[in-house]
C-alpha cells in the first residue's frame, strides 16, 4: 500500500483532513472527490521555504489544468502563489474566485482572438507567446486596445523528459513552443522585440508530467541560461524571468519512487545559480508551474461497491458507482493507482481483485491488479491520490452525473463543486421535435 500508517480514527476508520471517510461517503454520497486542503497548503510551503532558503527571486504559478473551481483558486490565493491558465473559462473561474488578473499567465497553443482580448480586457498578468500566429495576432489586439502587456516566449529545448509519451512536451518534435534548433526562437525573439506594445519578461520550458529524475530538469535550466546568454551576446537582451515549468512526479503507488517535489526546485535553484555564474549574467528570477504534485496527493476519490463478478481461474471484478466518467487516466494512458476499504484502512488482503467502474466499456477498469481485504456490498473504497486531472477531465460519458467535490479542513467538510442532478446534464438541450 502507499503507506502502512494511515491516517485513522478510534473506529478504526479512514480520515481524511480529520473526518472520517465513512462519514463524508454517507453525507455527501458517492462518487465524491475529497481533497484535504491541509495537503495543499502544505506543499506550497515546502516549496515557498526552498526558494526562500536559497535567496533567490521566485513564483510558484499553479498550473490549473490540473484542478480547477474557485475554491482551488481563492486557496492558492490565500497562500499567495500566482496561477497559469489556458483557456477562457479557466481565466473566467480564477476572475470570479477573485483571483488577482495580474498573477495570471495565460498559456496554450491556439489562442483565440476572443480569448486574447478577454485577457487583456482584464488585465491579465502575462501572456506565455506560442507560435508566429499568436505574435500577429496579439500585436493585432493589443493595437486596436491601445494596449500593452507582459509576455514570455515558451520554447522547445530538446531536452525529453523519461516518462509517458502523450505527457512529453520538451522535445522538438512538439505542438508547443518555438524550437531553438532552427532558429525559430531567435526570429521570435526579434519579432516580439520590435513590437512596441509587448514588453518580454522572460523565456519559459515545458519538458513533460510525473517526472522523477532530476536531471531533466537540471539540462533544461542549464539550456535556458545559454539561451539568455546568447541572447545577450547577439540582441542584447537578458530574461529577467527563467520558467521551467512544472511536472514534478508524485507517489501513485507502491512501484512509484519519486523524490520530494521541492528537492526537484532545489536542484533547479543550485542549477541555474552555477549556470549564470560560469556565464557572467544576472540572477533571474525563478518561476515553477507545479500542478500534480500540489494537488495530487491531497485528493481522494470515494466509491461505494457495488457488483462482483468471479471468474475462476482468472479474476474477481469488483465494481464500483464511478469509473471512467470521473476518472479516466487509467483507461486513456494505464495510469496506476491504490485504493483501501474506508472502514479498515489496514485490514489484510485475502485476494487480489480488478476495480471496474459501472460505464459501459470494457476499459472502464480503475485498479487492474489491486489487494484487497474481505469486503461487502455497500463498503467505502477510498482510492489515493487522484487530486490531479480526475475531476478535471471528468464527463459525463453515458449521461452519468459528475460526483461532488469537497475540501476538508480543520475537521470541517464543505461542497466547493455540488453533485450534478440529470436536470444539469440536459440543461443545455433543445427538444428538436416539440
Amino acid at each position: 500500500m502507499l503507506d502502512a500508517k494511515y491516517n485513522v480514527n478510534d473506529q478504526g476508520h479512514l480520515t481524511i483532513g480529520g473526518m472520517d471517510a465513512i462519514q463524508l461517503a454517507n453525507q455527501f454520497k458517492t462518487p465524491l472527490v475529497v481533497y484535504d486542503v491541509a495537503q495543499i497548503r502544505n506543499q506550497i510551503h515546502h516549496f515557498q521555504k526552498v526558494f526562500q532558503d536559497n535567496d533567490v527571486k521566485y513564483a510558484i504559478s499553479y498550473a490549473s489544468k490540473a484542478f480547477a473551481c474557485l475554491g482551488m483558486y481563492q486557496v492558492v490565493n490565500q497562500e499567495h502563489c500566482h496561477i497559469d491558465i489556458v483557456s477562457g473559462g479557466e481565466m473566467y473561474a480564477a476572475l470570479k474566485a477573485g483571483f488577482p488578473a495580474s498573477k495570471m499567465s495565460f498559456h496554450g497553443n491556439n489562442k483565440s482572438k476572443a480569448e486574447l482580448e478577454m485577457a487583456i480586457d482584464h488585465h491579465v498578468g502575462l501572456i506565455m507567446i506560442d507560435n508566429f500566429h499568436e505574435i500577429d495576432l496579439l500585436n493585432q489586439v493589443l493595437k486596436n486596445k491601445d494596449a500593452k502587456v507582459d509576455v514570455m516566449l515558451r520554447l522547445t529545448p530538446g531536452v525529453s523528459a523519461h516518462t509517458h509519451e502523450y505527457d512529453q512536451t520538451g522535445q522538438r518534435d512538439s505542438k508547443f513552443g518555438f524550437d531553438l534548433k532552427s532558429g525559430q526562437a531567435d526570429q521570435a525573439l526579434q519579432k516580439v522585440m520590435a513590437s512596441g506594445r509587448m514588453n518580454l519578461r522572460g523565456i519559459h520550458a515545458h519538458i513533460g508530467s510525473q517526472i522523477f529524475e532530476v536531471k531533466g530538469f537540471e539540462m533544461a535550466a542549464q539550456k535556458l541560461v545559454e539561451v539568455a546568454k546568447n541572447w545577450r551576446d547577439k540582441y542584447d537582451y537578458v530574461p529577467d524571468i527563467i520558467n521551467v515549468g512544472g511536472g514534478f512526479g508524485i507517489k501513485y503507488n507502491e512501484n512509484d519512487d519519486p523524490i520530494r517535489p521541492e528537492d526537484f526546485v532545489e536542484a533547479i535553484i543550485k542549477t541555474m545559480k552555477d549556470s549564470v555564474k560560469d556565464d557572467g549574467l544576472p540572477m533571474p528570477e525563478i518561476w515553477i508551474e507545479p500542478g500534480r504534485s500540489i494537488i495530487g496527493p491531497a485528493g481522494y476519490n470515494l466509491y461505494t461497491i457495488g457488483s462482483t463478478k468471479r471468474v475462476p481461474g482468472i479474476k474477481t471484478y469488483v465494481a464500483v458507482d464511478g469509473g471512467m466518467g470521473d476518472n479516466i487516466r487509467p483507461a486513456l494512458y494505464q495510469a496506476k493507482y491504490e485504493a483501501v476499504l474506508a472502514n479498515d484502512p489496514n485490514a489484510k488482503p485475502v485476494e487480489d481483485v480488478r476495480i471496474a467502474g459501472k460505464y459501459c466499456e470494457s476499459g472502464d477498469i480503475l485498479i487492474q491488479n489491486q489487494p484487497m481485504p474481505k469486503y461487502h456490498l455497500g463498503d467505502v473504497l477510498v482510492m489515493f491520490a487522484t487530486g490531479a486531472y480526475g475531476y478535471a477531465m471528468a464527463s459525463n460519458y453515458n449521461l452519468n452525473a459528475r460526483p461532488a467535490v469537497v475540501f476538508v479542513e480543520n475537521g470541517k467538510a464543505k461542497v466547493v463543486i455540488r453533485r450534478e442532478s440529470y436536470e444539469d446534464m440536459i440543461h443545455l438541450d433543445n427538444n428538436y421535435i416539440n
